[in-house]
């Protein structure tokens, strides 16, 4: 293999021993970055790939169905089958790392305990190993032993969930999963920057992240704001602070290439839109010539825009359910107008 087809991990190993989402797609990236990683799996299957096994997921049909949401989280890896219970099954985990540069877990501290797995004592084995756990809610103090999962440490604990929804509606999270992913990223860059590290000075090293903390980069404007300002913000729905028009608005249903399974031969199209200056204001009403936002002087300049936003979307929304979505979004596009069409997983893969 040339140095030109070598990845940026080629040569190091990694000896992941977790669960669900969070972790496993740590690994994960780093097996696209050509580390050589050993997922160590319970018998009975890692939780996330059980779920589905048991039936949670409606409709899937083990004999039909890509076990999706597991392998993504896990592709790349070379797996074994060990039940860290049994000594031998911990010991054999043990002999993994004598020879793995990167040990990730997300096993909780009485876990890690029993099965001789701490830091101290797998650093003995291999005194330079960059050793990584993931938690809901770090280590130490009075929540280190609360279970957590995205749903309830990314987006609940952190606050983020409190400012997505309507403003009159309930705390919305976004989908489930999308938090660990986050998470993931920052355990990743945190694992490079050991690593790093470890080349330079040959030293172990220990990774601690909380996926509570790992959000504070997607909540710091809000904990800013109220820190240095005391506003506490709250929901604005698709709004923004600062830009006017900054909303999805439905356009003409678009025909569907073959009937859904519940019968519908349409489905809905959207186009998200957002101003941010007067500049590209004036080039959405260049391109809604005739429409009646775009002599309506309420909407001149992005103050008086933003005080009548009700009015700006729902003029705007009468004039949007004339067009097809990606027509739309390509016209606006073209005339220097941030838009886009709201996409499905059909879109995202087909187009």
């Amino acid at each position: 293999m040339s140095a030109a087809e070598l990845g940026p991990l080629d040569g190091v190993r990694v000896v992941e021993a977790a669960n669900w989402l969070a972790a496993p797609s740590a690994a994960a990236l780093m097996a696209d970055l050509g580390a050589d990683v050993i997922k160590v799996e319970h018998p009975a299957g890692d939780a996330w790939r059980a779920t589905l096994m048991r039936g949670a997921q409606p409709g899937w049909d083990p004999e039909r169905d890509v076990d999706a949401p597991f392998e993504l989280d896990n592709r790349g890896k070379r797996g074994v089958a060990l039940s860290l219970e049994r000594p031998e099954g911990a010991a054999a985990l043990r002999r993994l790392v004598e020879r793995a540069d990167i040990f990730i877990t997300n096993l909780t501290a009485p876990r890690i305990a029993r099965y001789g797995l701490s830091v101290e004592q797998l650093q003995e084995i291999k005194p330079d190993l960059i050793y990584v756990v993931l938690t809901g809610y770090g280590t130490r103090g009075p929540d280190a032993a609360m279970t957590a999962f995205d749903y309830s440490a990314f987006w609940s604990r952190s606050g983020i969930m409190s400012l997505i929804g309507e403003p009159d509606g309930p705390p919305m999270p976004c989908r489930p999963g999308q938090g660990d992913h986050a998470t993931s990223l920052n355990l990743l860059a945190a694992t490079l920057a050991a690593l790093r590290l470890r080349d330079r000075t040959g030293e172990g090293q220990r990774i601690e992240l909380a996926q509570l903390e790992s959000v504070a980069a997607a909540m710091g404007p809000a904990l800013l704001d109220y820190t240095a300002n005391g506003r506490n913000q709250t929901r604005k729905g698709n709004r923004s602070s600062w830009m006017a028009p900054h909303a999805i608005y439905r356009c003409r249903d678009a025909e569907r290439g073959a009937p859904h399974p519940d019968g519908s031969t349409t489905r809905e199209r959207w186009v998200a839109i957002a101003a941010r200056s007067d500049v590209e204001w004036n080039a959405l009403c260049a391109v809604a010539a005739g429409a009646a936002f775009t002599a309506d002087e309420r909407f001149a300049a992005l103050l008086g825009r933003r005080e009548h936003e009700d009015a700006l979307n729902e003029q705007i929304g009468e004039w949007a359910a004339g067009w097809e979505a990606v027509d739309l979004a390509e016209t606006l596009q073209a005339a220097g107008v941030p838009a886009g069409v709201v996409q499905d997983a059909e879109d995202v893969c087909e187009h």
